[in-house]
C-alpha cells in the first residue's frame, strides 16, 4: 500500500504532522538523541544546544554525505529549531511537540524561501517523518520509491 502524503503548504511554510502514542520526552529523545536520529535520519556529531553547529550524516541520500546544521533553538522537550546548507541557501526546519493525555504530536515545518522546488522537498520530508515512525516501531525504513515521483503533485498542486 503506498504512503499517502499529509504534507500541507501554508504560505511558504511546509508542514507535516505525525502523532505518536508516547510520552513527549521520548518523542524529543528521537529528534535529538544521536544514536536515534541514526536509525531515521542519521548520525550527529558535535555539541548540542542553541548556537551550536553540528554535522548530521544522510545516511539515506547517496553517498552517505556530511551535512552541516546549525541548532538555532533548543527548548526541550518542545522545541527544535535548525538550519543547514550554505547561507544563500538555508534551509529552516523546525519541530514542535505537544502532548495530550500520553499521544504526541510532532508538528515539523521547512521555512521555505519560495514554493518551487515542493514537488521534491514534500515526498522527501514524508518519507524522512514515516522512517521516524518505523524506527520508532521497530520497522524497516520505508522505501523512498513508494514517495517520489507519486506525492510530487500533491505538493505542487498546492503552491
Amino acid at each position: 500500500m503506498s504512503p499517502i502524503p499529509t504534507g500541507r503548504l501554508f504560505g511558504t511554510d511546509l508542514v507535516l504532522t505525525r502523532t505518536f502514542r508516547a510520552p513527549i520526552d521520548d518523542v524529543w529523545a528521537s529528534l535529538t538523541e544521536t544514536d536515534r536520529t541514526a536509525r531515521w535520519f542519521g548520525p550527529w556529531q558535535g555539541d548540542a544546544g542553541a548556537g551550536s553547529a553540528i554535522k548530521v550524516q544522510m545516511v539515506h541520500e547517496e553517498g552517505r554525505p556530511w551535512m552541516d546544521m546549525t541548532i538555532d533553538a533548543c527548548e526541550p522537550p518542545r522545541r527544535l529549531a535548525i538550519s543547514a546548507g550554505e547561507p544563500d541557501s538555508r534551509w529552516l526546519l523546525e519541530m514542535e511537540l505537544t502532548e495530550t493525555a500520553g499521544v504526541t504530536e510532532l508538528r515539523f515545518t521547512q521555512h521555505l524561501t519560495g514554493t518551487e522546488g515542493v514537488g521534491e522537498v514534500g515526498p522527501g520530508w514524508e518519507y524522512y517523518l514515516d522512517g521516524l515512525v518505523a524506527a520508532r516501531d521497530d520497522q524497516p525504513m520505508p522505501d523512498f520509491n513508494d514517495y517520489y515521483p507519486s506525492m510530487k503533485g500533491h505538493f505542487e498542486s498546492q503552491r
